[in-house]
This record gives structure tokens, sequence and C-alpha cells, in this order.
């Protein structure tokens, strides 16, 4: 099957594998006479999916047993309403805002808590992450919240901070929305991460949370039922009817992530290592090219999101529409910033990455 290549940022491209799996499961799952969307949340059948795919996810991010992994709703714009209900206890709460949704996230905290900037990337015009020793961190914060990967501006932490080794018992948040499952998480820095699934797990609809069991059962009496971490946990997510289908499309992607194999790794590592790679082909050709650029440090780049600019801005709309006939999809970059975005998620292969190259490469030479 010849596709284009998607570099939306979200919702985004999916396995190939998964969708031709899930179509031919539509109907009739494993022979039961029902497709996912038609079965009860309570059903031994859908009950058997999600326990697989729960399985599945804390083998691939190896998380502790001391983790619940709850699937909610309302993505991750949501969980930035969602975390402070359930761990600020109406205090203070520490935020690194490094681009366009930890802004988000602070904004949202202040309706439940009292956000505090420890450390902000916007005099850089979020190119640079701030240093954590120069993080002003508050004695009292309740947790640290960053986004871990800023999709809009392409920032992202390679090393997640060691809030100890800076003096800080606070818990570490982290909204990994737009890189789980590209890479490890360290969980004895991390105390609560999640993420939409709909950048690097599957369609929208469902939220990844996993949360330190300790963190449960803190929430403020105006947390809604279905949004108490300790309630969804006890619930096994099953206290209101949940995404059903999009836990289905991202627990085959789970099973998709297990089969990965590359030079000797599998899994996540398997992953990292081709992000790892797809990365620096696209980053190669931006920094030796006399058409674009890429303003980011390149100590924080993004091995999933690579904004870009075209030197002359006049040549954007024909840069898009070639790319277009091109086979080459979604490279415009999001309004608030401008320019071009590919995002190079798990699903897209090395071979889109390098017509990618390739197209600009041409496009550069026609306009030399």
């Amino acid at each position: 099957m010849c596709r284009p290549f998607n570099f939306s940022a979200g919702p985004a491209a999916m396995p190939l594998e998964v969708l031709e799996q899930a179509a031919a499961e539509m109907t009739s799952w494993h022979g039961c006479g029902m497709g996912v969307m038609e079965m009860s949340h309570r059903g031994k059948e859908f009950i058997s999916i999600y326990e697989q795919a729960e399985a599945d996810l804390r083998e691939l991010l190896a998380v502790p047993p001391e983790y619940r992994i709850l699937f909610m709703q309302g993505g991750g714009i949501a969980e930035n309403a969602i975390v402070p209900l359930n761990l600020s206890r109406g205090g203070v709460v520490d935020f690194v805002v490094t681009g366009g949704w930890s802004q988000k996230s602070a904004k949202e905290a202040q309706r439940y808590a009292t956000p505090h900037t420890a450390a902000s990337g916007q005099a850089s015009g979020f190119t640079t992450v701030p240093a954590p020793a120069s993080w002003q961190l508050s004695a009292d914060a309740a947790y640290l919240h960053i986004c871990s990967n800023e999709t809009i501006h392409g920032v992202e932490f390679h090393e997640l901070p060691d809030l100890k080794a800076l003096g800080s018992d606070a818990p570490l948040v982290i909204d990994f929305s737009s890189h789980v499952l590209s890479r490890p998480v360290d969980w004895s820095r991390v105390a609560l991460a999640f993420g939409g699934a709909q950048k690097n797990v599957g369609p929208a609809g469902v939220t990844l949370v996993i949360v330190r069991e300790d963190l449960l059962g803190h929430a403020l009496p105006i947390c809604p039922s279905a949004f108490d971490y300790k309630t969804v946990a006890d619930n096994q997510s099953m206290f209101n009817t949940p995404p059903t289908y999009a836990i289905y499309m991202a627990g085959l992607t789970f099973q998709w992530l297990k089969r990965q194999r590359e030079g000797g790794l599998q899994g996540v590592a398997a992953m990292e290592k081709r992000n790892i790679a797809k990365a620096e082909l696209l980053y190669g050709f931006i920094d030796q090219s006399g058409l674009y650029v890429n303003q980011v440090d390149p100590t924080v780049r993004s091995r999933m999101n690579v904004p870009f600019l075209l030197r002359d801005e006049r040549l954007n709309d024909a840069f898009l529409a070639g790319a277009k006939e091109r086979g080459l999809l979604q490279l415009k970059g999001h309004k608030s910033v401008g320019g071009m975005r590919a995002s190079i998620y798990n699903a897209m292969p090395i071979e889109g990455v390098q017509a990618l190259v390739d197209y600009m490469r041409d496009f550069e030479k026609e306009r030399a």
C-alpha cells in the first residue's frame, strides 16, 4: 500500500499494521460477533483488552509496581486541571515554563492553586531550557510541573531534572504527551506522568496517567468524582465508561511497539535508537542548509517535533504546495509560531524523513 507521509503533530500518523489489524477486527473482535465499539466496558471481552493494554504499557515503560496506570478522558488540556485538583491541596505549585503547553498548564492551575514560575524560557523565545541550577524552587511546593517535550516550540528535556539534587522534596509531574514511548522514563525522578494518546499512541480520546500510589487520595473537595485519581484507580479506570475503542487502539500500538527491533534492541529502546537517527538526519540537513533554519538550542532539540523556518517566508506557500505534491503532508507550523513543523513520532519511518529531506534539498536547489 502506497501512503503519503503524514507529519501532523496530532492527531498523528499511526502504524499501518495497527490500522490494518483494527480494520480486520472492526465488525467482529476475535470472532466474538461484536466490534470493540459495541462491547460493554464491563464485559469479559473488553476487560481482556484493557488488562492486556495495561500490562503491555507497564512492560514497555518499565513502570514500577507502586505506580498505578489510569486510562482517562479529556486529553492533556484536561489534565492541566485534573492534576492540581488531585495534587495541589490548594497550595503552591512550581512550573518550569518552556513553551506553549507549559504556559497553558500554569494558567489553568491558577484556578485551583497558586502557580509559581520557577523558571522560564520565554526570554529566549522558548528556544532553550533554563539550567536546573537556576530554578527558583518554592520551599513548600505541592509538586513541580514540566512539559518534557514541547510540541509547538520543539524543546525537549533529554534528561529529567533530579529534584532531590536541587534540594526539593516536591514530586515531579511531567506532561509527556508528545514523546511518550519514544524513550524510557526514569521513574526514580517522576511521581506522575500524563499524556494524550493522539500524538504517539493512538487516536484521540484516551489519556494515559501513571501516578505513584502515595499521591492518591488527596483530591480537593471540588474535584469531580470521575477525575479523582483514587476513584479511578480503585475502579480500574471503569468508574465511568472509558474511551473503549481508543484504549483498544492504544493496546494494538503497544503490541506493535513490543515487536519492534533495532540494532539488538527491542520495544522502547529500539524506538529511541530509531528516533535519534531520524532526528539527526533532519536536523543535520537543516543545519547545513542556506534556506532553512531551526532556532532551538541543539542541546534541547526535540526528537519528535522539528520546527523550522524558511529564511524567505514568501516561499512558504510554494513549499507546502510542493510538499503535498510529493506526498508529504501536514508540515505547516503551529499558528502561534508560524513556519514549518515536521512531527516524526514513532510511526514515522526513517524513509519518510529521508523523503522530506530529499524534497527540502530539491526545493532549495530550484530556488538557488
